[in-house]
């Protein structure tokens, strides 16, 4: 997200994330995904993430939160019930852990339902003054406790938060 708090601008712009662009660079992507097994992300976000060329890694389940359910990709599943039934039945599998990678409207339904664990923010050193906020008002409150934050030379920090109330759960 930029600095204050968006991730993407007017008109769903996204350039911005080139800024922190670097060959050889991937800020701990890779090594994430080894500890994942499920990636759910809206169906806006999809569209955008498509657009660009990325795929996801074939391996892993991948859900595109969306009111319509088909799209073409046969390798991809398609959501439209509630989140909270969907990560009820993720969480009681065995496996890694389930990455949201986005968009907005889906994180904040998440929030709602008190059903993320962790979060992983990288801040990109721009300020973009409008656009789509990464967390929508009329949210719960939510402590959280941060267990890294790493600088990059791009300018880029990443930070991990867990859910304060996770921790005290863990005895720490």
């Amino acid at each position: 997200m930029s600095l204050d708090g968006y991730i993407a601008g007017p008109d769903d712009d996204i350039s911005f994330l080139s800024m922190v662009e670097k060959e050889g660079e991937d800020y701990g992507y890779a090594d994430f995904m080894k500890t994942v097994d499920t990636i759910f992300l809206g169906r806006k976000t999809y569209d955008k993430i498509k657009e660009t060329g990325f795929e996801y890694p074939r391996e892993k389940e991948v859900y595109i939160i969306s009111h319509s359910t088909s799209f073409g990709d046969n390798a991809l599943k398609y959501y439209s019930g509630p989140l909270k039934i969907l990560i009820s039945n993720l969480r009681n599998r065995q496996g890694g852990n389930i990455f949201c990678d986005g968009g907005s409207d889906v994180l904040n339904q998440l929030l709602q339902d008190n059903l993320v664990d962790e979060f992983f923010i990288s801040v990109i050193p721009v300020i973009l003054g409008d656009g789509i906020r990464l967390f929508k008002a009329g949210r719960p409150a939510l402590n959280l406790q941060l267990v890294s934050a790493k600088e990059f030379d791009t300018g880029l920090v990443q930070l991990h938060y867990i859910r304060a109330e996770s921790q005290q759960q863990a005895g720490n």
